[in-house]
């Protein structure tokens, strides 16, 4: 038991009879560094301002969110490391229902009822695997991703029983580098010795990062037919086919992956955006109504999920119920920094449908003011507002608005949706004005940016590409520029530990926003150049 002296455990578990009994069984397993979180929220809180070496998280929690949805909370908000043991105590009757639609999988399963000795071997099992990967995890945690491969490569001939997860790791990371080519090799090889399903996924994103759509949709569609449960291959399978411009087969792929699994916020937005995309406003309304209620007990909650549903509701003639509903936006998140901007908009909406036009034109100026007011307010939200304000002549808001959307337009494809919103009101010679404006004006940032860089002011060229960076968080040739600037900095001034985090921060996000761009191995490579530089991987490596 000494094993586990001086680990920290969380226990999420909503009945406080239930968190006495496993804080007492952990006790008798050596654990004595516990803190108790009653809800989701809580849990997130605690896990907000330090972290544990293990979680023990109720399935069934009460207040509208299961353990699962907590999980993928945690993850996708990074608020859980790698080498966190996230263990799901569920019920029997739970278990093939929450083992069957996790795509984002726990460390383990522990079933209820157990003893204090099952949870001991339960802990100790993951704990052998966790001090295996922990040379692995702490350079991936330092952005070492390169020395990681290595140790990845060490540790499958140290370790051949693990080998597989090893080989699935450097798989992972050369696919978080840009580097499909390198990846598809193994995902290979693990598809000829093992046939497994996660392997054939990673060799059809492979394909899917290479621009190679049917080679990837065919392994999809297989994957599908054959692993009912895999939702991760639905995810895939929706996305290739929207990047083929196929959306009602996108559609039609992440309805049935909700089938499988009904709790997964992000899915169910993606459900409802693609559905307001090919027109269907009956499957918008009611997947925009689950969203808001199932993210109404998450605090990642996000006040844009009302305005899609009021946009559903509106283009349905269902102005009570809107209206209802921007009530409950109002009310439940007052206090969110884009509450009102989006309150706003939907109000406007609203009062388009309704022909009151008085209070339509307060609830356009009131929005114009937010959204000029406001940082995080969206392209999309943006958007809606900038076509009401086109419809009622308030052509000099609608242009500031677009402005700012092709300034941070992520691609083309992007920047031409931009431009349809001009386009569509009779206005393409002004469209076409303000993308060259808009490109004009990010070209002259970035210039600016690299010219205080060659003059040698590096603080001041971190300075002014950090704060375009807070305008324009998605525009990748922006975010790539800032991760340069950051990276020369530390090369000619000396390691920094702010702008070292920085640094890995925007080129994480230039990976999000554009895993194949060009120049990202060249940015991957230079960070880790710096990294050997300052020794940074060397106290991990001990």
């Amino acid at each position: 038991m000494n094993e586990l002296e001086g680990l920290s455990a969380l226990i999420v578990e909503p009945h406080a009879g239930m968190r006495a009994s496993i804080h007492n069984m952990l006790n008798q397993c050596g654990v004595t560094r516990i803190d108790h979180a009653g809800s989701s929220n809580n849990a997130v809180k605690h896990l907000g301002l330090k972290s544990f070496d293990m979680v023990l998280c109720e399935y069934d929690l009460e207040g509208g969110q299961d353990g699962q949805q907590l999980l993928e909370d945690l993850r996708h908000h990074k608020l859980i490391s790698l080498a966190t043991m996230f263990f799901m105590v569920t019920a029997e009757g739970n278990h093939g229902k929450v083992v069957s639609a996790a795509e984002l999988a726990p460390t383990d399963y522990i079933l209820k009822p157990f003893t204090a000795d099952r949870l001991l071997d339960r802990i100790l099992r993951a704990l052998a695997k966790r001090n295996v990967f922990m040379p692995v995890y702490q350079l991936m945690e330092e952005g070492a991703q390169r020395e990681a491969i290595e140790a990845c490569i060490v540790g499958e001939k140290d370790h051949p029983r693990h080998a597989i997860d090893f080989l699935r790791l450097r798989a992972e990371l050369h696919m978080f580098l840009g580097e499909p080519a390198e990846a598809a090799p193994i995902y290979q090889q693990l598809v000829e010795a093992k046939a497994i399903a996660w392997a054939r996924l990673g060799l059809a994103k492979t394909l899917f990062m290479r621009a190679r759509l049917d080679e990837a949709k065919d392994i999809l569609e297989n994957l599908v037919d054959t692993n009912k449960s895999f939702v991760d291959a639905y995810d895939w399978l929706a996305k290739t086919h929207a990047a083929a411009g196929a959306l009602a087969q996108s559609q039609a792929v992440l309805a049935d992956a909700v089938a499988v699994s009904p709790h997964a916020v992000r899915r169910l937005r993606t459900l409802g955006d693609v559905a307001m995309e090919t027109g269907d406003t009956g499957t918008a309304e009611k997947i925009f109504k689950q969203v808001v209620a199932k993210a109404k007990y998450s605090e990642f909650r996000d006040p844009e999920d009302h305005v899609k549903l009021v946009q559903a509701l509106v283009q349905r003639g269902e102005a009570d119920q809107a209206s209802a509903v921007i009530r409950d936006l109002d009310r439940s998140m007052g206090g969110r920094k884009t509450t009102a901007a989006c309150s706003a908009v939907a109000s406007s909406l609203v009062h388009e449908l309704t022909g009151d036009s008085k209070r339509l034109g307060e609830s356009l100026d009131a929005a114009l003011a937010a959204a000029r007011e406001t940082t995080g307010v969206s392209a999309h939200v943006k958007t809606a507002l900038a076509r009401n304000c086109l419809a009622h002549d308030r052509v000099d808001g609608a242009s500031e608005l677009m402005r700012d959307v092709m300034r941070d337009a992520p691609d083309h494809a992007a920047m031409a949706r931009a431009m349809q919103v001009f386009e569509q009101a009779g206005c393409s010679e002004l469209a076409e004005s303000i993308a060259q404006e808009a490109r004009q004006e990010v070209v002259d940032l970035v210039a600016q940016g690299a010219l205080r860089a060659q003059q040698r002011d590096f603080r001041g060229a971190v300075e002014m590409m950090t704060e375009a960076v807070e305008k324009l968080p998605n525009n990748p040739q922006v975010v790539f520029n800032a991760a340069v600037a950051v990276l020369k900095c530390l090369d000619n001034e000396g390691w920094d530990e702010r702008l070292g985090k920085s640094a890995q921060q925007l080129i994480g996000t230039m990976r999000r926003l554009d895993p194949i761009y060009p120049k990202l191995p060249a940015l991957a490579g230079l960070h880790q150049q710096i990294l050997k530089k300052y020794d940074k991987g060397a106290r991990l490596k001990a």
